[in-house]
């Protein structure tokens, strides 16, 4: 089987410190090579792989200047151009390769990372057809869609190590953002009387100086900007709690799945997949406002560390998440088609 990873080029794959598109993109890429499956990468030139890497953008968008329209207009032709030499192509880069769907024999599959904005979902529907949709949650599913698959993202569990203690403060690990409840984590922990450290990029700098910078004083709250590699293990392992106050359908959230891999519990609102990551009561709690975040800290020592990394273990590895989609692959290429559209059945 031969296929044609197609990447988002906002970040290098993997990403050094954020890009969860790219790292997700990278762990999948890595876990099938590790299968023996022929993976050639289409990503910016200094990306790393295990697999074959091919690039026509030298560097990543959001780290160098480049007109982001050519940038991924040679990117997602690349592969294109060279679709007769894959079984399969697998577009991680949004909506725009959907475009090129119809014009190769060579199948498809289209991981849905989210829709940043409703309006994209009509070049989803328009192409609905021509390949298979994979959502990365069922929370994440658009009901005007048809998918092939949810497969859940899945971690290297050897990059995050258990710790088994913490320590009695508060994390929040996420872009700093109103979407992802930065300013109602800085309030937790001033209601609550708890030391907390901020890690992400700032995304909204306007929403930072008014919000969030405030709140923080360098001692009982510091914001120690975006970090990765060991530094990200150890900070989401050494907290007490990661504070997920989402004010949006999260699709995922890489950070949740991570911290509980590391023994943390994770308080999160009730929206979008967190249902789908968080077992209520046990790996962390459900909340639906400030108040009932609060009161869940005072609960957050009946919390096992050990079942948290359990449950990354049962559900959120790579492993898991390469067996899911080498499922999605197989059937795409079956004679039979196994439920996906005629024409797909056809051109494999």
């Amino acid at each position: 089987m031969r296929i044609a990873m197609l990447a988002p080029i906002s970040w290098r794959t993997p990403p050094r410190q954020y890009g969860p598109w790219e790292l997700a993109t990278s762990l999948l890429t890595e876990g099938l090579v590790a299968r023996g499956i022929d993976v050639t990468l289409f990503a910016t030139g200094d990306s790393l792989t295990a697999g074959k890497l091919e690039w026509v953008v030298p560097r990543a968008y959001s780290e160098a200047p480049v007109d982001v329209k050519v940038a991924e207009t040679l990117h997602v032709a690349n592969v294109f151009e060279r679709a007769g030499d894959f079984d399969i192509i697998h577009n991680q880069a949004d909506f725009v390769p959907l475009a090129f769907s119809r014009l190769t024999p060579t199948p498809m599959v289209t991981t849905i990372h989210g829709f940043s904005s409703e309006a994209i979902v009509e070049v989803y529907a328009r192409y609905d057809d021509a390949g298979a949709y994979v959502s990365i949650s069922d929370a994440n599913r658009h009901s005007a869609l048809n998918y092939a698959a949810t497969v859940h993202h899945g971690i290297k569990l050897d990059d995050f190590p258990f710790d088994a203690e913490g320590t009695d403060d508060l994390l929040f690990f996420g872009r700093i953002h109103p979407d992802k409840g930065a300013a109602e984590a800085v309030e937790l922990a001033r209601r609550t009387n708890r030391r907390m450290t901020m890690a992400g990029i700032i995304q909204d700098q306007g929403y930072f100086d008014r919000d969030v910078a405030p709140g923080i004083d360098g001692d009982r709250v510091r914001f120690i900007g975006a970090v990765g590699g060991a530094e990200r293990a150890r900070i989401l392992g050494k907290a007490r709690a990661l504070l997920h106050l989402i004010n949006f359908d999260e699709p995922f959230g890489l950070s949740v799945v991570e911290a509980m891999a590391c023994g943390t519990p994770v308080i999160a609102m009730n929206r979008g997949s967190m249902p789908e990551l968080i077992d209520h009561g046990v790996t962390g709690f459900l909340v639906e406002s400030l108040d009932e975040a609060a009161d869940a800290l005072t609960r957050i020592h009946t919390i096992d560390r050990i079942a948290c990394r359990a449950a990354v273990e049962a559900r959120f590895t790579v492993e898991r998440m390469v067996d899911g989609y080498l499922e999605v692959y197989r059937n795409l290429l079956a004679p039979s088609g196994r439920g996906l559209n005629s024409r797909l059945t056809a051109s494999a």
